[in-house]
């Protein structure tokens, strides 16, 4: 399994929100690009990007961060969070992005994840944000009627590399993630499933580990910046 640590990015700065509230935000570093650095020193092999405004605003806001994390680290990174039409995917994928993440555009356009997962192979996942298992777009403030397990079928021969799913109760809570959901989703799909929400202890990589899934990896931000997890000892505890 490999360890994503979260970096989201509201105004400039990487922050963590409590169950997505823009309104509950810790700031945890002024110098995003500086905090990536942080973690690719540590060990970690992949970053995970989050453009929170750009989640709400339908389009980038926070792309100077994301393109000085990306001149600066040397490990893959994926993005999401605004990303909704194809010219904005190229550009990022030309500036060095490893992988876009399609959440909104998923719902309201699967056309679009499916010419972007044709055109740019193993570069496109889909995120799927989840409120009482159900999907949520738009930065999670809107709930649809759509099932997590619909979703991720619907996109099991269109070639994305993998599915983020996140419990948005779960996010930034420090309360551990939804893992038997976590693990129904990896059981009932093809696509590598990477688990996001909650993750706050080493025993909570342990447990997502043995959930009886095979799961790509799991995102973690909070634990990371409160110290409740040990980047070196995460890392070690995934490999084992």
């Amino acid at each position: 399994m490999i360890l994503y640590p979260a970096i989201d990015l509201k105004d400039g700065q990487a922050v963590r929100l409590l169950h997505g509230d823009m309104d509950k935000t810790t700031v945890f570093n002024d110098n995003p690009a500086a905090q990536a650095l942080e973690f690719v020193e540590a060990g970690c092999e992949w970053l995970h990007l989050v453009d929170l405004n750009g989640a709400f605003a339908g389009e980038p806001v926070n792309a100077a961060p994301v393109e000085e994390i990306l001149k600066q680290t040397k490990v893959p990174a994926q993005l999401g969070g605004g990303i909704r039409d194809m010219a904005t995917i190229e550009a990022w994928i030309t500036k060095g992005l490893a992988r876009v993440i399609l959440g909104t555009v998923a719902v309201e356009n699967a056309n679009l994840v499916r010419e972007a997962a044709r055109e740019f192979p193993g570069k496109v996942a889909v995120g799927i944000d989840a409120r009482n298992g159900k999907v949520a777009t738009k930065g999670w403030a809107e709930e649809t009627n759509v099932m997590v397990t619909d979703l991720a079928k619907s996109f099991e021969d269109a070639g994305v590399a993998a599915i983020i799913y996140t419990d948005i109760m779960r996010d930034g809570a420090m309360k551990g993630p939804n893992v038997s959901a976590t693990a129904d989703l990896a059981n009932a799909v093809s696509i590598p499933v990477i688990a996001s929400g909650g993750v706050s202890s080493l025993d909570d990589l342990r447990a997502l580990k043995s959930c009886g899934a095979d799961l790509n990896g799991a995102i973690s931000g909070r634990a990371l910046y409160d110290g409740a997890i040990d980047l070196a000892q995460a890392l070690s505890v995934l490999k084992a």
